[in-house]
């Protein structure tokens, strides 16, 4: 097989690349890289391709690398201090509240 093949992933499988490909791109990356680290992630998370069906194959495809999202997004967050954080929060809060008199129909 090929390098660079994919049919042997599960539809799962390319389901969950699609969408790890879409954060990449909404970062700014280029489709092209994006597609790239996706399938990395894919790969990473699953161990390689899987089929259902055969000897012992179609093993659970659970997302290890999507347990780090929390704990990344929290570091800078952490580092600032209280009232930095409440201000955030607070402008946080009147965007949003902004917004939706904004979208009200």
């Amino acid at each position: 097989m090929p390098r660079g093949d994919k049919s042997k992933y599960t539809g799962k499988q390319e389901r969950k690349a699609d969408h790890i490909a879409e954060g990449y791109e909404k970062h700014g990356l280029s489709e092209k890289e994006a597609e790239r680290r996706a399938w990395a992630t894919v790969n990473k998370d699953d161990g390689g391709g899987k089929k259902e069906g055969g000897s012992g194959r179609g093993k659970s495809t659970s997302h290890p690398a999507a347990h780090r999202g929390g704990a990344i997004g929290g570091k800078a967050a952490a580092a600032r201090p209280a009232a930095a954080r409440s201000a955030a929060a607070k402008k946080a809060a009147a965007t949003r509240k902004r917004n939706a008199e904004h979208h009200a129909h």
